[in-house]
């Protein structure tokens, strides 16, 4: 049986449908990518130890992904398009675990994405560090 080794969470890529160039789809982190059920409680007449709880729909976060800043960006103009004037073009987004050959070993497709926020870290003149632009995007769901 040969060994089974999980894979790291580091190399991965994230391509959006038709938004921006391949410069465009590096991240140093994406989170978000997860989902709950929401519930709801229902009291049963003459039950009193416990209330039922009956599943209702499924609720995902917001995506968020940070990179490194990136001047002169189709993806920033379309982040701004949405916030400055209000003009949203939902896309679609996949997201790639890769393996060591730089080949998908699993795969998100986060459907109807459009984004929410957009954020610069601090400037700080005592830190050398380098400038992250934070991306958020609410989406309807994701299959993998």
């Amino acid at each position: 049986m040969a060994d089974y080794y999980p894979p790291v969470g580091f190399h991965f890529k994230v391509e959006f449908g038709a938004v921006s160039p391949e410069i465009d789809h590096q991240f140093q982190s994406v989170s978000g990518l997860s989902v709950d059920i929401e519930t709801e409680e229902f009291a049963e007449g003459g039950e009193n130890r416990f209330k039922h709880k009956l599943p209702v729909r499924t609720k995902f976060p917001n995506l968020v992904l940070k990179r490194g800043l990136v001047s002169d960006s189709k993806l920033i103009k379309w982040c701004k398009d949405a916030v400055e004037n209000f003009d949203f073009s939902p896309t679609d987004i996949t997201i790639k675990l890769l393996n060591n050959e730089h080949e998908p070993l699993v795969t998100w497709n986060v459907v109807h994405a459009y984004p929410v926020k957009w954020s610069v870290s601090d400037f700080n003149a005592e830190q050398n560090s380098i400038a992250i632009e934070t991306i958020e995007l609410a989406y309807n769901y994701f299959k993998s």
